[in-house]
């Protein structure tokens, strides 16, 4: 929690008083809530501060309890005074336990099943068995809590901004209602700062993704931005729309002074790079950097994931940053040890062989290049920030495919963040640079321009799935590749990461399908039949393989893996596919600009989706799953890992269970067509 409540204008005399009066902290203190006063002790040392952080929670400050009752817990009611007569609060972890010892804790206490602090009269520590209060403290008659504050909408200057208003949800988050913005320029940006009105001199701030990139369209959305590092409401005047080329507002609010608002619950991490340079890449990414005689210093560090990559290099073009044709170095943490690859991207699919040629995302080793030109300095993981530093040769690198680190003038660069599959490489990005990114190595060195990483509660994100096929009436099988869906999609449905691409069947994305015994099933395989692109010829197979990707394994490797359908061995059991039709594929429709985060529902990713086909026939693939056939098996890519799901091999198929939304959807939609058909045929007859 941080930033103070003392505003930037005004009589001093006056906010002192005021500030004093509510005891609100000075100084650098953190703002943390409406303090309600201190808890009154009666037994076993109970001490503590209590504030009012919103209608639903309470915050205990330097909680101290021993720990020794018998059968204590938090205890609220609407009592005149503390009773039996009440209920548990859940403790800071939403447990309802026995308390056990607090020594000068923070603990936030949120009310159960939507109760508000309007609804209590006082908070205790309270022995069930013993009906003993602890310690308590009373609820003021007619309380306002802080709450989320609706201030004016945003102005409709230009380029169709508009709104519903705009919400200060707490001291560091704001909510944009049913944002427009037609995106028809650059350099806009989000902006915040001080005065009567937007200025260039005002604050970039990220995105509702955390992205430091011009604006794109918003058409209707929600949006809601979070102040970066230690910034709260409290040190800003407006918040604007804003074109820094230009220097035009397009549309604003003002944000009043003294909102009775909630305390911003955000952790705040603060990292110091020694390195004299630093550029903020992403609001969960950033970069350090110096130039010592022949070499650069290089220090990455981001809030990423355990089993997350870093990657950052030179674009492939020298005039904007490109993906295709960079030269980048990947870092992450293998256990506690920290790891640098210098790669070459020359496709945006992991490293493929093609035709007796490696291609793809791909270690400089398998392109012909040094093995690894980077050297690791340090590295680290705390609280959740993962830090690597590594150095290389501005210029002698011994390898002709590693690009040149400019001293003078600008270099484009590229950047990425995502997860490392099982065999440690690289897969498709969480995160991603948007437009260009350019960086003047050489400068004077002071210029740090990072914040300190911020922490919001955040939810863990639902996939669209579990998908199904379990329909006993359903013997064909349309298989195509497509998008692979974000977190949402493939990665949130199996677990696994994707190499940027997934096979959809009839439809769904990576379903899991029943197939009955002794039964014959036919699959129609539309997932491309050209081993020159690389990205799109994904052959079909069957196997007892949950990854998949049978031709990126050794001879030995292959023996340790079983297949069922989708490949033919010659008399010397070297493997070809034989399941690759032409190459129909789901991608995103131009028109639609969202992130897969967006939308709410499988169906409506699906419908912002549209098909591509080349020409061509799919390839017809047969298959009988015998007895012989294990109950669990996968279908999958014969060339990519990480592509499919599961199929369950069953004596007898029962469509009992509840069927998934989408399943609901498209067979709804499909009875619904049925009907109309032949109501319109009735007509006609009659």
């Amino acid at each position: 929690m941080i930033g103070g409540r003392l505003r930037k204008s005004g009589c001093s005399l006056c906010v002192l008083v005021l500030a004093g009066l509510l005891s609100f902290s000075l100084g650098d203190e953190a703002y943390i809530g409406l303090p309600l006063g201190k808890l009154n002790t009666y037994a076993n040392q109970v001490t503590g501060q209590v504030y009012a952080v919103d209608e639903y929670t309470l915050l205990i400050r330097n909680f101290f309890y021993d720990g020794l009752g018998q059968d204590t817990f938090f205890w609220a009611g609407a009592t005149v005074r503390p009773s039996n007569i009440g209920f548990i609060v859940p403790d800071e972890e939403g447990r309802t336990n026995r308390l056990q010892r607090y020594v000068n804790a923070d603990v936030t206490l949120k009310l159960p099943d939507n109760r508000k602090l309007s609804s209590i009269k006082w908070l205790a520590v309270w022995d069930l068995r013993e009906h003993n209060n602890l310690a308590d403290v009373y609820i003021p008659e007619g309380l306002e809590p802080p709450s989320p504050q609706a201030i004016s909408e945003m102005s409709r200057n230009s380029h169709g901004i508009k709104s519903d208003g705009v919400m200060v949800m707490d001291s560091k988050t704001i909510s944009i209602l049913n944002l427009f913005y037609d995106g028809n320029d650059t350099d806009v940006f989000f902006s915040v700062g001080l005065g009567p009105q937007p200025t260039p001199h005002g604050t970039k701030i990220p995105d509702e993704r955390g992205y430091l990139n011009s604006l794109t369209p918003y058409t209707g959305k929600d949006v809601t931005l979070i102040l970066p590092g230690k910034m709260t409401v409290d040190d800003i005047d407006w918040l604007s729309v804003y074109n820094f080329r230009t220097e035009e507002n397009y549309g604003s609010t003002v944000i009043p002074d003294r909102l009775n608002i909630p305390p911003s619950l955000i952790h705040i991490i603060e990292r110091e790079s020694p390195l004299p340079n630093c550029g903020q890449l992403h609001r969960d990414l950033r970069l350090s950097w110096e130039i010592f005689g022949p070499a650069i210093t290089f220090e990455l560090s981001g809030q990423i994931g355990e089993d997350e990559y870093m990657a950052l290099g030179i674009s492939g073009s020298q005039t904007s940053s490109q993906m295709i044709g960079s030269d980048v170095a990947i870092a992450y943490m293998d256990g506690l040890l920290g790891t640098i690859a210098d790669y070459n991207v020359t496709g945006k699919y992991p490293c493929t062989n093609v035709l007796g040629r490696n291609a793809g995302v791909c270690p400089d080793e398998k392109v012909g290049g040094v093995p690894n030109g980077y050297q690791i300095h340090t590295y680290v993981r705390n609280d959740g920030i993962t830090t690597i530093t590594f150095r290389r040769n501005l210029l002698n690198t011994d390898d002709s495919g590693d690009k040149v680190f400019k001293q003078e003038g600008f270099t484009y660069f590229v950047w990425a963040v995502g997860k490392y599959n099982d065999y440690k490489e690289p897969t498709y990005h969480r995160l991603v640079l948007r437009g260009d990114l350019k960086l003047e190595l050489g400068r004077k060195p002071g210029a740090k321009n990072c914040e300190p990483f911020i922490r919001p509660k955040t939810h863990k994100m639902k996939s669209w799935g579990p998908l199904r096929i379990r329909d006993p009436q359903v013997t064909t099988f349309t298989v195509r590749v497509g998008v692979p869906g974000g977190m949402k999609g493939y990665s949130g449905i199996t677990g696994h990461p994707s190499p940027g691409v997934a096979f959809y069947v009839n439809g769904l994305l990576s379903p899991e399908l029943y197939l009955r015994r002794n039964r014959r099933y036919t699959f129609m395989v539309e997932g491309g039949n050209d081993p020159n692109n690389a990205r799109f010829y994904h052959p079909f197979y069957i196997t007892d393989d949950p990854h998949g990707g049978y031709a990126r394994y050794t001879e030995e490797e292959r023996r340790t893996r079983r297949v069922y359908a989708g490949v033919e061995f010659d008399r010397r059991g070297r493997p070809h596919p034989s399941a690759a039709g032409r190459l129909c594929s789901w991608v995103h429709n131009t028109s639609h600009r969202y992130s897969v985060d967006d939308y709410v529902t499988y169906p409506k990713f699906r419908k912002s989706l549209k098909l591509q086909c080349s020409d061509g026939e799919p390839n017809i693939l047969h298959w009988t799953p015998n007895a012989s056939v294990p109950e669990l098996l996968y279908y999958q890519s014969y060339s990519q890992r990480n592509m499919g799901w599961k199929i369950f091999i069953v004596d007898e198929i029962i469509n009992a269970a509840p069927c998934t939304v989408p399943l609901c959807w498209l067979t709804t939609v499909t009875c619904v067509l049925f009907v109309l058909f032949h109501a319109q045929n009735r007509r006609t007859l009659l």
